[in-house]
């Protein structure tokens, strides 16, 4: 088991072309590493077998991408029972999911969709994670998405639907920073505006990553550097927190060599360390020492 102080500083997400070198050398700089759970369950393969290897050695946080949170669809119990158990063995002070929905009657869409910015639907997925959270071991909290249109007529915006699913569920947040600044190029809102409004005190963790444009549209790709806007934002965010969480640097596509990688890694280090040694900022924007 592995203490929480493990998990502070700047994290990379564990992909595919990086698993062998990371297995069999070791990254001495990365303070952690996160995971997806259905690359760890189940039984046999290289890839498991690989991953297997760094779960026993490293810290690893635990970010679902498979469990409908907004969907209707019940409970798989077998699955549950076998990632409380992979939560136990990783030492994962918290398991992640999505604030969405991904299923529907069954069908996986491999996609993650947004629900609709209503009380009723609000309802319905702070019910469904408490829900989750009576079944898993470790605190449950939730990360919100990228949008490009809005289900429905919407009786609230995304940063209304946001705090009333968290305090209601009464659970933490996973603040993307990148997705949030993504939704304010697409929806022409200020990001540090919205942020303002949010309840920062549930923040246990942050992901960052890269995005891309399309025409008129901004696309959360996880296919390119950071940008520095983003990483702005994100030690925006850590000042008015007061406290170090752990920031997760995520690559999903146009994935570069390791090295590269880990020079991206540490340049997100250097602008975390730098905020962490400056006073506290208070939510008014005063410092206190």
């Amino acid at each position: 088991m592995f203490h929480r102080d493990a998990f502070m500083g700047v994290g990379v997400g564990l992909r595919r072309p990086h698993i062998e070198s990371v297995a069999r050398l070791g990254v001495s700089d990365v303070p952690f590493w996160e995971v997806s759970p259905e690359n760890l369950l189940g039984e046999g393969g290289r890839f498991h077998r690989l991953m297997s290897d760094v779960l026993g050695r490293d810290p690893l946080l635990i970010h679902g991408l498979s469990i409908s949170l907004g969907g209707f669809d019940p409970w798989d119990r077998e699955y549950l029972r076998s990632l409380s158990s992979l939560l136990l063995t990783a030492g994962s002070p918290w398991h992640s999911e999505h604030l969405c929905f991904t299923s529907v009657d069954g069908f996986v869409t491999h996609e993650l969709l947004p629900m609709p910015f209503t009380r009723a639907s609000a309802k319905h997925a702070a019910t469904r994670a408490k829900e989750l959270q009576a079944q898993l071991p470790v605190p449950f909290i939730l990360e919100n998405i990228t949008y490009y249109a809005e289900l429905g007529h919407a009786e609230m915006d995304e940063a209304d639907f946001i705090t009333e699913v968290l305090e209601t569920a009464d659970v933490g947040w996973l603040l993307d920073v990148n997705n949030v600044y993504v939704n304010s190029l697409n929806f022409g809102f200020d990001p540090k505006t919205w942020l303002a409004r949010m309840p920062l005190e549930r923040v246990q963790q942050m992901h960052i990553a890269g995005h891309s444009v399309s025409g008129d549209l901004v696309l959360d790709t996880h296919g390119a550097s950071v940008i520095d806007p983003v990483i702005d934002l994100m030690q925006w965010v850590l000042r008015r927190i007061g406290c170090p969480v752990p920031v997760l640097l995520e690559r999903d596509s146009h994935i570069p060599e390791l090295t590269e990688l880990l020079l991206e890694r540490d340049r997100i280090q250097s602008a975390y360390d730098e905020v962490m040694a400056l006073p506290v900022q208070s939510s008014d924007g005063s410092s206190r020492a």
